[in-house]
């Protein structure tokens, strides 16, 4: 079994294809792909190889699957015999990630780049259809009617 070690949000991670984990936040919306370029080491097949820091040419193709928030955590600080108290409350924002590949020698992910070309084909269908043909105008816009003063 394949696995590489990855570095993301200040933590490193052990990962495998098909693997679900949850990471400190990263941009992107449900169903995005990501790669992971920080690989420390890849193992699995013979022996391990570790990079100094990093592995060139090895990457970790992800996929987005949600975004949200941890638990909360309760940050209480008193000050003894100083009638001082304060209570805080903290949720760390979080993103849900599955490993789809691990690519090595420099590689492109294969099936990421299926899934965001097949999201993205029923996307571009749609932005056809709102958009007016070439050439033609769009219909002129009706003013909207004014409302009547109340002050009368």
């Amino acid at each position: 079994m394949v696995y590489a070690v990855i570095r993301t949000g200040g933590k490193q991670y052990k990962v495998a294809p098909q693997d679900v984990l949850q990471i400190e936040k990263i941009e992107g919306a449900a169903g995005d792909s990501v790669n992971f370029a920080e690989v420390l080491a890849l193992g699995g097949e013979g022996e391990p190889k570790f990079g100094a820091p990093l592995v060139d040419g090895a990457a970790v193709a992800a996929e987005i699957v949600e975004q949200g928030k941890g638990p909360k955590v309760i940050i209480f600080k008193k000050r003894r015999r100083q009638n001082s108290r304060r209570r805080n409350g903290h949720r760390q924002l979080l993103t849900t990630v599955r490993i789809i590949d691990i690519l090595t020698d420099g590689k492109a992910p294969v099936k990421a780049a299926e899934a965001t070309t097949a999201e993205e084909a029923p996307k571009k269908a749609a932005k056809a259809k709102a958009a007016p043909a070439e050439g033609g105008e769009e219909a002129p816009k009706k003013p909207r009617a004014k409302k009547a003063d109340k002050a009368e």
